[in-house]
C-alpha cells in the first residue's frame, strides 16, 4: 500500500509530519492493506495565518483493487485530531466497502445450473 501526502504551504515540519501521517495510516488500515493499492493525503489549513485560527482539514482517498476509489473529509483544530479523525474515517468506509463486496460475491443472481436429473430429461 502506497501512502501519497500533499499538504499547502502554510504546513510546517513536513518529514515529521509525513512520518506520522505514514504511520497512522499504515496501522490503521493494516487488516485492510492487501486490498488498497494506494491511499492519497491531502492536508490544508482552512484559515491559513489570517486569523491566527486553526482549522485543519483532511482528505484521504483509498484505492481498491477492482474498485471505484473510496474518499472521506474530516475538519479538526489541529494535525494531530485531523489526521487521525480522517483515518478512523477511512478505515471505517474501507471495512464497510469490503464487507460488502463480500457479501455481494456470495449472493448471486443469476439462476443456479442446472441439476443433472433436468438434463437428462
Amino acid at each position: 500500500m502506497q501512502i501519497q501526502i500533499n499538504t499547502d504551504r502554510s504546513l510546517e515540519g513536513r518529514e515529521a509530519l509525513f512520518a506520522y501521517i505514514r504511520k497512522v495510516v499504515a496501522h490503521s488500515l493494516s487488516h485492510q492493506s492487501e486490498h488498497i493499492t494506494r491511499v492519497e493525503v491531502h492536508l490544508a489549513d482552512e484559515n491559513g495565518a489570517h486569523d491566527g485560527s486553526k482549522e485543519m482539514r483532511c482528505t484521504m482517498e483509498a484505492r481498491l483493487e477492482h474498485h471505484q476509489p473510496l474518499a472521506i473529509s474530516h475538519e479538526a483544530a489541529n494535525i494531530h485530531q485531523v489526521v487521525n479523525g480522517a483515518t478512523e474515517k477511512l478505515a471505517q468506509l474501507v471495512k464497510r466497502t469490503l464487507r460488502k463486496l463480500r457479501e455481494e460475491k456470495g449472493h448471486r443472481t443469476d439462476p443456479p445450473p442446472p441439476s443433472p436429473e433436468t438434463t437428462a430429461l
